[in-house]
């Protein structure tokens, strides 16, 4: 049992040394994308399967609330959540028009559908992304076979190629943290460079003005 959990462990850790630096650049990238479409008001749509759908739900978690730092929430939708839609997607249409019908009623030009598959061929995600396409999103995909349909049909794809699922979602993790943290940090700067109003510099009243109740208003008249 000691030698397969080390065995693992080694696994990950050459699954994580052989990203180097195309994977840097291809992250980079990734959250440059983002970083465009929610700064000119888009939205980040995720969509996967299985432990991928799980990895959509936590990256929208992530960027709704938050990664590490405070600052303003930032609109991302995961695409599996909503089991009404799923289910009657899926009942009145077929289950691989689920994310492809939600792409088809939500998203718009510029915004950004993240579609993670580590087989890079689940038939539903490859249908988002090519309605996506259509309608002017970015597509970024997540993959874990090289040269799969998914990559063909996206503009930025990190693909983290190996024979183990397990290990391809390791690498996906890694990198979406990488690309939630560069995203915030952006935002958190952006913060930072508009200028502070203090609470003490705020004024309800201009000097020497006192608020008066409109029942005192009518009786200070009837006065006159």
């Amino acid at each position: 049992m000691k030698r397969q959990i080390l065995e693992t462990i080694e696994a990950h850790k050459k699954m994580i040394d052989e990203l180097g630096e195309s994977s840097m650049e291809i992250i980079a990238a990734a959250a440059e994308a983002i970083i465009k479409a929610l700064r000119q008001n888009g939205t980040v749509y995720l969509c996967g399967n299985g432990g991928s759908a799980a990895d959509a739900q936590h990256i929208a978690g992530e960027l709704v609330g938050r990664f590490e730092r405070e600052r303003k929430a930032l609109p991302a939708v995961a695409l599996s959540t909503d089991t009404s839609i799923l289910t009657s997607i899926a009942n009145d249409y077929a289950y691989e028009n689920i994310f492809a019908r939600q792409v088809e009623a939500l998203i718009k030009k510029g915004d950004v559908l993240w579609a993670l598959s580590t087989s890079g061929v689940s038939a539903n995600v490859i249908a988002a992304a090519k309605l996506a396409k259509k309608k002017g999103a970015c597509i970024l995909a997540f993959t874990g076979q090289s040269d799969s349909l998914l990559e063909k049909i996206a503009d930025i794809c990190f693909c983290a190629a190996n024979k183990s699922t397990a290990r391809s979602q390791e690498a996906h993790q890694l990198a979406y943290h990488i690309i939630c943290d560069l995203v915030e940090q952006s935002f958190c700067k952006l913060q930072e460079d508009k200028p502070q109003i203090r609470m003490e510099e705020v004024k309800l009243n201009p000097p020497g003005v006192r608020r008066i109740k409109h029942t005192d208003t009518r009786e200070l008249q009837e006065k006159k």
